[in-house]
């Protein structure tokens, strides 16, 4: 049947309908951490602390999480088309409502949606290239479709952060309302009807979670998506308040840290076929050097921008790394493996900014680089440590 579907429709169309994928959760996965970049001009507008605002990126980490299993489990016999169409509007909705909220409580209903939208559309949305495309180009697809995680990472954000200097964060949120809005419209015109093809079943994911590679992939994610989030949650207080960089140049520097990550996916991407756990374990390396460095070296301006832009560098690996992990653990099950890929990454994020808010609040924001700088040397370490693969 998927076969004959790709078949069906013109190269062109099929191309676009995967770019449409690729847009959605592009904005899906900006909209989740854009408050990074914005996370002081909010706590500012609400009368809340930086470690109290870094609960809009806790929540909808935590409803992802379980979001990703439910909605994919129970929804597994309904169209794919219409579940990603309403989970896109859910997305414009939460935007929306992040936009013109008047206290905090709102922005953080906000938030919800945006977890639920996360936890639905990306794992029902990342494994439709085998059923939109020929064979010899799923792999391709597939690429193209996951490579809007680390794009909304390291282009969402600074762009956002720019937005929001030039008109208001809120103007920002409704800028990726728009965006989602307009990926809406893309694919109710262009994804075809898509009725229930592989059903993921508990006992499939259960299976997955007893393999000895899902386990790696499973600790090696926790702990790597725990050190950056509990410390690049932060990074925009660290720049302004250890670094004294202003608003305007704090963007300058998300953006270099971006352009930076791009070249890290792609390096990545291009490794893991031959060597992940190398790759893998070098992207942890990376990060806990800048973490662990910048409370001494990121005082001044050119030490905080080299540290950045390698720190970019490294972290556009990381979502590339752990996917091709799960993947690699069970290539027969790919959407149990992008179920529990997703799941485990959003219940880890949520962790790191929960306990990077805390250290922040109790210590300092250099406390909490320390902290997350120690914890991706532990997942370095681990993976080196771990007897070469026959």
């Amino acid at each position: 049947m998927s076969t004959t579907l790709a078949q069906s429709r013109s190269p062109f169309v099929s191309w676009l309908t995967v770019t449409s994928l690729m847009l959605g959760i592009f904005a899906i996965v900006t909209s989740e951490i854009l408050p990074i970049g914005l996370l002081t001009t909010i706590g500012a507008d609400f009368g809340i602390s930086d470690g109290a605002t870094g609960l809009t990126m806790t929540l909808p980490g935590i409803v992802a999480a379980v979001a990703a299993p439910t909605v994919t489990l129970t929804t597994a016999r309904l169209d794919r088309r219409v579940m990603l169409c309403v989970l896109m509007a859910v997305l414009a909705a939460a935007d929306v409502l992040a936009a013109v909220a008047t206290s905090y409580w709102v922005m953080l209903i906000s938030r919800v949606l945006v977890g639920l939208t996360i936890g639905g559309f990306w794992s029902i949305g990342a494994g439709l290239a085998g059923r939109l495309m020929p064979p010899h180009a799923v792999g391709t697809a597939t690429a193209v479709i996951f490579s809007a995680v680390p794009l909304g990472s390291v282009l969402g954000v600074p762009t956002g952060t720019f937005i929001g200097d030039l008109a208001g964060w809120r103007t920002a949120f409704l800028v990726l309302a728009a965006l989602a809005v307009l990926v809406l419209a893309a694919l109710l015109m262009l994804l075809p009807p898509l009725p229930a093809h592989q059903v993921t079943s508990p006992r499939v994911l259960l299976g997955l979670l007893r393999t000895r590679g899902a386990r790696t992939a499973l600790l090696a994610t926790f702990l790597i998506v725990l050190a950056h989030f509990g410390t690049y949650t932060y990074v925009t207080p660290f720049l302004q308040d250890v670094t004294g960089l202003r608003p305007a140049a704090v963007s300058a520097v998300l953006l270099a840290y971006g352009i930076a990550g791009i070249a890290g996916n792609f390096l990545a991407g291009k490794a893991t076929s031959t060597r992940l756990r190398a790759a893998f374990a070098t992207c942890g390396c990376l990060i806990a050097a800048t973490t662990l460095l910048l409370p001494s070296v990121g005082g001044t301006t050119a030490g905080a921008v080299v540290l950045l832009v390698v720190w970019g560098l490294a972290y556009g690996g990381v979502p590339v790394c752990s996917q091709a992990s799960f993947i690699t653990a069970s290539p027969h099950t790919p959407e149990a493996a992008t179920v529990v890929f997703t799941s485990s990454f959003q219940a880890t994020f949520a962790l790191g900014a929960f306990l990077g808010g805390r250290v922040v609040d109790a210590f300092s924001v250099s406390t909490a680089m320390i902290c997350g700088g120690l914890t991706a040397l532990l997942m370095a370490m681990y993976l080196w440590s771990l007897p070469r693969s026959r």
